[in-house]
Protein backbone atom coordinates (compact mmCIF):
# COMPACT_ATOMS: atom_id res chain seq x y z
CA UNK A 1 0.00 0.00 0.00
CA UNK A 2 1.30 3.47 -0.92
CA UNK A 3 0.53 6.91 0.38
CA UNK A 4 -2.18 8.53 -1.71
CA UNK A 5 -2.10 11.93 -3.39
CA UNK A 6 -5.05 14.12 -2.49
CA UNK A 7 -5.83 17.53 -3.91
CA UNK A 8 -9.20 18.92 -2.77
CA UNK A 9 -10.52 22.07 -4.43
CA UNK A 10 -10.31 25.03 -2.03
CA UNK A 11 -12.83 27.85 -1.90
CA UNK A 12 -12.80 31.12 0.01
CA UNK A 13 -13.41 30.49 3.71
CA UNK A 14 -12.48 26.78 3.67
CA UNK A 15 -10.40 25.26 6.43
CA UNK A 16 -7.34 23.96 4.59
CA UNK A 17 -4.68 21.45 5.49
CA UNK A 18 -1.47 20.13 3.96
CA UNK A 19 -0.67 16.59 5.10
CA UNK A 20 3.02 15.71 4.68
CA UNK A 21 2.95 12.05 5.63
CA UNK A 22 4.42 9.30 3.46
CA UNK A 23 3.42 6.36 5.67
CA UNK A 24 0.13 5.11 4.15
CA UNK A 25 -1.52 4.02 7.41
CA UNK A 26 -0.61 7.21 9.26
CA UNK A 27 -1.64 9.33 6.27
CA UNK A 28 -5.01 7.59 5.99
CA UNK A 29 -5.77 8.02 9.70
CA UNK A 30 -4.69 11.68 9.68
CA UNK A 31 -6.71 12.53 6.57
CA UNK A 32 -9.78 10.85 8.10
CA UNK A 33 -9.45 12.85 11.32
CA UNK A 34 -8.99 16.16 9.46
CA UNK A 35 -11.87 15.35 7.13
CA UNK A 36 -14.10 14.67 10.14
CA UNK A 37 -13.71 18.32 11.17
CA UNK A 38 -14.30 19.62 7.63
CA UNK A 39 -10.78 20.38 6.47
CA UNK A 40 -10.08 20.45 2.73
CA UNK A 41 -6.84 18.55 2.24
CA UNK A 42 -3.80 18.44 0.00
CA UNK A 43 -1.09 15.85 0.49
CA UNK A 44 2.62 16.30 -0.02
CA UNK A 45 4.39 13.07 -0.86
CA UNK A 46 7.96 14.29 -1.38
CA UNK A 47 9.98 17.34 -0.27
CA UNK A 48 9.87 19.22 -3.58
CA UNK A 49 6.08 18.79 -3.78
CA UNK A 50 5.67 20.17 -0.26
CA UNK A 51 7.92 23.16 -1.00
CA UNK A 52 5.91 24.02 -4.13
CA UNK A 53 2.57 23.70 -2.31
CA UNK A 54 3.76 25.90 0.56
CA UNK A 55 4.82 28.60 -1.90
CA UNK A 56 1.51 28.55 -3.75
CA UNK A 57 -1.03 28.28 -0.93
CA UNK A 58 -1.45 29.44 2.66
CA UNK A 59 -2.65 26.35 4.52
CA UNK A 60 -4.38 26.76 7.87
CA UNK A 61 -2.96 23.48 9.19
CA UNK A 62 0.20 21.69 8.12
CA UNK A 63 0.80 18.16 9.41
CA UNK A 64 4.36 16.81 9.13
CA UNK A 65 5.46 13.24 9.79
CA UNK A 66 8.51 13.01 12.02
CA UNK A 67 10.09 10.30 9.86
CA UNK A 68 9.09 11.70 6.45
CA UNK A 69 11.16 10.13 3.66
CA UNK A 70 13.01 7.94 6.20
CA UNK A 71 14.51 10.95 7.98
CA UNK A 72 14.75 11.88 11.62
CA UNK A 73 14.07 15.30 13.17
CA UNK A 74 17.56 16.57 12.38
CA UNK A 75 17.44 15.66 8.67
CA UNK A 76 13.73 16.11 7.92
CA UNK A 77 13.70 18.44 4.88
CA UNK A 78 9.93 18.86 4.97
CA UNK A 79 9.92 20.00 8.59
CA UNK A 80 12.69 22.51 7.81
CA UNK A 81 10.73 23.81 4.80
CA UNK A 82 7.52 24.15 6.80
CA UNK A 83 8.97 26.02 9.77
CA UNK A 84 11.01 28.35 7.55
CA UNK A 85 8.18 29.87 5.51
CA UNK A 86 8.00 33.68 5.66
CA UNK A 87 6.72 35.06 8.97
CA UNK A 88 3.63 36.64 7.42
CA UNK A 89 2.59 33.19 6.18
CA UNK A 90 3.81 31.21 9.19
CA UNK A 91 1.77 33.14 11.77
CA UNK A 92 -1.43 32.06 10.01
CA UNK A 93 -0.47 28.37 9.95
CA UNK A 94 -0.84 25.78 12.66
CA UNK A 95 1.92 23.18 12.34
CA UNK A 96 1.52 19.69 13.79
CA UNK A 97 4.43 17.26 14.09
CA UNK A 98 3.23 13.66 14.20
CA UNK A 99 5.50 10.74 15.00
CA UNK A 100 6.46 7.79 17.15
CA UNK A 101 8.77 9.90 19.33
CA UNK A 102 6.30 12.74 19.83
CA UNK A 103 4.32 13.29 23.03
CA UNK A 104 0.79 14.54 22.41
CA UNK A 105 0.33 18.20 23.32
CA UNK A 106 3.79 18.57 24.90
CA UNK A 107 4.40 22.32 24.71
CA UNK A 108 8.13 22.09 25.43
CA UNK A 109 8.64 19.48 22.71
CA UNK A 110 6.63 21.64 20.31
CA UNK A 111 8.76 24.66 21.17
CA UNK A 112 11.99 22.73 20.65
CA UNK A 113 10.77 21.49 17.24
CA UNK A 114 9.42 24.96 16.24
CA UNK A 115 5.88 23.64 15.73
CA UNK A 116 2.54 24.45 17.33
CA UNK A 117 1.57 20.92 18.39
CA UNK A 118 3.30 17.58 18.77
CA UNK A 119 1.22 14.47 18.40
CA UNK A 120 1.93 10.82 19.20
CA UNK A 121 1.01 8.14 16.67
CA UNK A 122 -0.75 6.22 19.42
CA UNK A 123 -3.17 9.15 19.90
CA UNK A 124 -4.09 9.56 16.22
CA UNK A 125 -7.75 8.58 16.78
CA UNK A 126 -8.03 11.65 19.05
CA UNK A 127 -6.53 14.15 16.59
CA UNK A 128 -9.78 15.92 15.73
CA UNK A 129 -10.59 16.58 19.40
CA UNK A 130 -7.12 17.85 20.28
CA UNK A 131 -6.86 19.82 17.03
CA UNK A 132 -10.10 21.76 17.60
CA UNK A 133 -9.00 22.80 21.06
CA UNK A 134 -5.41 23.60 20.06
CA UNK A 135 -6.35 25.66 16.97
CA UNK A 136 -8.90 27.67 19.00
CA UNK A 137 -6.28 28.33 21.66
CA UNK A 138 -3.73 29.33 19.00
CA UNK A 139 -6.15 31.79 17.38
CA UNK A 140 -7.04 33.31 20.74
CA UNK A 141 -3.38 33.63 21.74
CA UNK A 142 -2.34 35.38 18.50
CA UNK A 143 -5.50 37.44 17.90
CA UNK A 144 -4.22 40.66 19.56
CA UNK A 145 -0.87 40.41 17.79
CA UNK A 146 -2.45 39.83 14.39
CA UNK A 147 -4.91 42.67 14.97
CA UNK A 148 -2.02 45.01 15.90
CA UNK A 149 -0.20 44.03 12.70
CA UNK A 150 -3.36 44.62 10.67
CA UNK A 151 -3.88 48.08 12.20
CA UNK A 152 -0.23 48.94 11.54
CA UNK A 153 -0.65 47.83 7.93
CA UNK A 154 1.90 45.04 8.29
CA UNK A 155 -0.43 42.09 7.66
Amino acid sequence: MEAQARYDIFEEGDQTALVCIDDPEVQEATVAELGAVNYKIHTGLFPEDVALKLRTHNYGVVVVYENFNGCDLETNQVLKEVVNVPAEQRRHQFIILVGPNMVTNDEMQAFICSVDLTFSLSDLPNLKTVLRRAVARHKEFYSNFIEALRVAGMD
